[in-house]
Order: structure tokens, then sequence, then C-alpha cells
């Protein structure tokens, strides 16, 4: 994953852009559907390579009957492929939802962990979705950076890196305390809908005047 890299911003400079994410939607939310932290860490695991409305497609109905791991566990791994076939990487995440449902119920109780690491152990799930479910389910400041965060700290000189472990320490440094809760939905997204990868819409951003990216593009019909 590569970026061109901008000058850093200053901490006034990232206390002035998060204060203007934060007056623009004060309460950012995830796109993935979830009824608890079990389908939370499912729809998380089958978002890789797959967009968040495609994953809540699919799991609309599968979420319906098997919002726990036993419940999930007693729909079968053919059962979870049926579902989720739209899916890329289907058959392979479906053996993964078994196998993290069977290890919820035999190891933590049919509980989601609340570690980094325990949710680490699941099959199918990495630091990125661990981040996510510790931040959006637990209420942990932690920050899961994807491409869109990865691009967006680099590209605005807001949290930089040259991978995306460099770059969720660098916002864990640099973004002011009061900012880090919603911070990676801020920045998810900013760079989902703003500041896109192949044409950023720096006429309609609303830290353009502080971004230090040097390839801004301001005339939407090129």
């Amino acid at each position: 994953m590569t970026v061109a890299m901008s000058t850093p911003l200053t901490y006034s400079q990232i206390v002035e852009v998060f204060t203007r994410f934060r007056n623009d939607c004060a309460e950012p939310k995830g796109e993935l559907d979830h009824v608890n932290a079990f389908t939370l860490v499912v729809a998380v695991a089958l978002s890789a390579q797959a967009t968040d409305k495609g994953v809540n497609r699919a799991t609309q109905e599968l979420f319906r009957i098997a919002d726990t791991p036993q419940k999930m566990l007693d729909l079968g791994e053919e059962g979870v492929t049926e579902h989720i076939r739209t899916i890329g990487l289907y058959r392979n995440k479906a053996k993964n939802v078994i196998k993290l449902s069977r290890i919820l119920v035999e190891d933590f109780g049919g509980e989601v962990p609340s570690s980094r690491a325990a949710l680490e152990s699941l099959p199918g799930v990495g630091r990125k979705t661990a981040n996510v479910v510790l931040n959006m389910w637990f209420k942990h400041p932690a920050q899961a950076v994807d491409t869109h965060i990865f691009r967006v700290g680099n590209r605005t000189g807001l949290a930089m890196g040259k991978d995306v472990v460099a770059v969720e320490r660098a916002i864990e440094d640099r973004v002011p305390a009061q900012f880090q809760q919603h911070a990676h939905h801020w920045l998810i997204l900013h760079g989902r809908y703003t500041c896109k990868a192949r044409k950023p819409d720096c006429a309609h951003c609303l830290i353009n005047d502080i971004c230090t990216f040097e390839d801004k593009i301001y005339d939407q019909t090129l």
C-alpha cells in the first residue's frame, strides 16, 4: 500500500480538522449492520474485499436466524455459505465464521472477548477487525486503519506512516484525546465520500484549506 505523503499538520491544525468533522457529524456511525457484538465481528470479517452494502444485503437474513455463535454453529457451514454467496471469497469466509463461532462457544462462553489479542485469535479476525469491534462495541478508542484512512492520513498530513500500523500509531499519538473515539469513523467517511483515491473532491472538502496535499483537484469535470 503506497500513497504520496504530504507535510505533517501541526497540533492546532489537527484540532481544527477534527472540530470541523465533529461539527459536520457529531456521532459518526459505521455502515455495517449488526445487532450485537457477535454479528459485528462476523460482519467486519465478511467485509474484507467486499463493500459494506454487499455485506449488509448478505447478512440481513443470516443475522435474523443466527445472531449468536451457537445459532451460527447450528446453521452449519453450508447454511452460512448459502447466505453469503454474493460476497467475495465466500467459501473461505463461511469456514472462518463457523470456526470462530466454535471457538467463542468453547473458549469464551459464547461471548465476544474485549481484548485485541483475544479477538485476533479468532479465525478471519485481524488487527483491523479487532479494532473495529473494540471501538464500535466496547467504546475503546481503537483506530481501525483501512485503505481509506491510510490514504487520508498520508494525503492530508493528519497521520502519516509507511504502513497501516504506523498510521494507526500516528492517529493515537497525534489526534487529541477528545477526538479519539470517533477519529477512525470520521476519517473513513471522509476517505469514502470526499477524499477518494483517484479523484478527491477537493472542491467540497471541509478541510481543503488545511490539508497539505499538493495535487488537489477542484475541477470535477477533468
